[in-house]
Formats: structure tokens, C-alpha cells, sequence
């Protein structure tokens, strides 16, 4: 078991890697606790839930609204929580931003922790801080920069996972080794049959080291002002992807992280063997998957993407293995560059 400490200028964060899940009862205060989770969830692990009220959502990003912010929130004063109160998400991605979300705006703010119950959620969406809802069809464009207190990550969950969710949160640990942490893809190329057994000491030492990652910069950039820029490799075409297609998260980010990658070396950026290595690692786990949106829906969907600056976007490209780099370009670069790609003219 391992604890990771992300500490920003006006709060601490623990994240418990490891541990089991069930001694999450151990850090919640004696009274005016609540859960929120989701029915899948519920079915899974309710049994074991501590002993305090749960408000449950349903699985997905439909629960991302802010009408379902709003009926938690008239929930939580009819069961009388005040400013002193605490909410438990137990739960993914989805659970984690909608219990942060609300956490952060309910009263002004009250104190929240996580049990992280997908991969996705463990290396990405329950670390760092950031929540968000759905406005529409746009995603993430309502939220806030809130640390919960604590997060727990205990890898057996992972067991419990279907397929496609587990592969969804393999993107995002893949992402986080192209980006800051080779040793990460080195276990990756190097376990493959054992990380899709799901080992439980392995996923451990993957799901730490992204953390420790993600730790390192989101002490240095909480806000997303720089650094933490970097953390969105893969994300721009991704989330059209996701908003297009409807397909999961990870999925939508690997077809995001292949465009990026190859970008990339049309730029000469990088070389052409780490351009294979890094679509070779996304084929080995069934991350391969091409994008095929019309240039003007495309274009549409990225002008709404949360990192443009008036015409411009800020991009992530690779100089190599641990060398992401931030730039502005052009969205009509984007949609050139996207344009050639459809048209067959980028390849390796």
C-alpha cells in the first residue's frame, strides 16, 4: 500500500493506493456523511457500504447534468446536511465529478472523498481536483478546481470491470506513460498478458506511478494555467470523438492520442520509431480504433473545446517519450491536418 500526497497552496490531498476500500469508514467524520454512487455500483459493493445515507445515480454520462446537481442537492438538505457535512463518491469518472462537482458549490463547499472503483477514475478523473457536468452536449464545460480530502484506490475492484471499461482506463495510464513516465509503457509492452489477467500487485505499481505523475504537476499547476496542459495529450480530437460517436472516454482518447502521435511526426517532432512504438502500444490493447467525422463537424465540435483561445488551440504534441509540448495552432491547422489524415495522406 502506498500514499501519495498532493499538496497545492490552499489544500492537502491523500491518495491511498493499495488498500482495501472497505476501511474508508475509518476516515469519515461520525455524523452527516453521505454516499454517492451508482446503481451498478451499488449492486456490486453496496452490501459493504458504510452505514449512512446513499444517493444514487444512474451509470454514465447522462448523470452529468446539472438537473441531477440540483436534485442531489435538494436531497442533501432534506436529509439536513449543513456546511459541516461530508459526501462519499464511491464510483468512476462519472461518480467522482458529479460528487466533487457538487461537493464544491453545495453551501459554498463541504468537505468530499472518493472510493475510485474504475481504472479511469484511478489514474485520472478522482486525481488532480478537477470537476465537471455536462452542459448539453458539451462536455466538462461547467466545473470547478476542488481537492477531495482523500482518495482511495483499491486495484481488486478492478476485477469487477467489464472489458470495455478497463481497456477505456488502459488509454489514459497509456497516456500518462507517453507523456511522464516511461517506465509505465516499459510494463505495459513488457506485461500485457498479465495486466489483462488484471494482477493486482501490477496494477498497483501502474496506478501509483501514474498518481505520483499527475501529483508532481497538478502541485506545481492546480489550476491548469500551464503545466497541467500537458495532462490533455490526446484530448482534442478526443472528446469530438467522444461527442460524435458516443464511444467511452478511453476509447475516444486513444483515436485522440494516435492523431496527436502522428501530428506529431509530421512536424518532426519525433521519430519514426517512437511513432510506432506508441501505435503499436495502443494496437496491443485494442486501442486502435480510427476516426472517421466529417471535417465540418469536426471543426465545430473542437471551436467548443474548452482549450481554445479565440482561434486558436492549445495543442498537445510529443518531442518523444516524456517530452509533451503545449502550442497554439490555428483550428484551421487542426482541420487541415485532420483533412490529410482522412484523406490518407498522413501515414508513418
Amino acid at each position: 500500500m502506498e500514499k501519495i500526497i498532493i499538496t497545492t497552496s490552499d489544500s492537502v490531498s491523500g491518495i491511498v493506493v493499495g488498500g482495501r476500500w472497505q476501511a474508508v469508514v475509518k476516515l469519515l467524520p461520525e455524523k452527516d456523511a453521505v454516499i454517492i454512487t451508482d446503481s451498478n455500483i451499488a449492486d456490486i459493493y453496496g452490501d459493504d457500504f458504510p452505514d449512512i445515507p446513499v444517493l444514487k445515480i444512474e451509470p454514465g454520462e447522462k448523470s452529468k447534468q446539472f438537473k441531477i446537481i440540483d436534485s442531489l442537492a435538494k436531497k442533501l438538505l432534506k436529509a439536513g446536511i449543513d456546511r459541516s457535512g461530508f459526501i462519499l463518491g464511491i464510483g468512476g469518472g462519472v461518480v467522482c465529478d458529479v460528487t466533487g462537482f457538487l461537493a464544491s458549490v453545495y453551501m459554498r463547499g463541504i468537505r468530499a472523498g472518493y472510493v475510485s472503483t474504475s481504472l479511469l477514475s484511478q489514474v485520472d478523473a478522482s486525481t488532480g481536483g478537477k470537476t465537471g457536468v455536462n452542459a448539453g452536449s458539451v462536455k466538462n464545460v461547467l466545473g470547478t478546481f476542488r481537492q477531495p480530502e482523500f482518495v482511495i484506490c483499491d486495484t481488486t475492484m478492478l476485477r469487477t470491470l467489464p472489458d470495455d471499461e478497463y481497456l477505456s482506463g488502459m488509454s489514459e495510464l497509456i497516456k500518462t506513460g507517453i507523456i511522464g513516465d516511461r517506465s509505465i509503457i516499459d510494463l505495459l509492452e513488457n506485461n500485457t498478458a498479465a495486466i489483462m489477467r488484471r494482477e493486482r500487485e501490477l496494477l498497483t505499481s501502474l496506478v501509483s506511478k501514474a498518481i505520483r505523475y499527475k501529483a508532481s504537476v497538478v502541485a506545481k499547476d492546480e489550476k491548469e494555467a500551464g503545466l497541467r496542459r500537458v495532462l490533455n495529450f490526446g484530448h482534442t480530437f478526443g472528446h469530438a470523438v467522444e461527442l460524435f460517436s458516443g464511444v467511452k472516454h478511453g476509447y475516444a482518447v486513444a483515436a485522440g492520442m494516435k492523431m496527436a502521435t502522428l501530428y506529431s511526426y509530421r512536424k518532426d517532432y519525433i521519430s519514426r520509431k517512437d511513432c510506432e512504438r506508441i501505435t503499436d502500444l495502443l494496437k496491443r490493447y485494442n486501442l486502435s480504433g480510427d476516426i472517421n467525422i466529417p471535417p465540418e463537424k469536426m471543426e465545430k465540435m473542437i471551436v467548443h473545446d474548452k482549450k481554445r483561445t479565440g482561434t486558436e488551440m492549445n495543442f498537445v504534441f510529443i518531442k518523444g517519450i516524456e517530452k509533451p509540448v503545449v502550442e497554439k495552432i490555428p483550428v484551421r491547422e487542426l482541420i487541415g491536418f485532420y483533412k490529410d489524415y482522412l484523406k490518407g495522406i498522413v501515414v508513418i
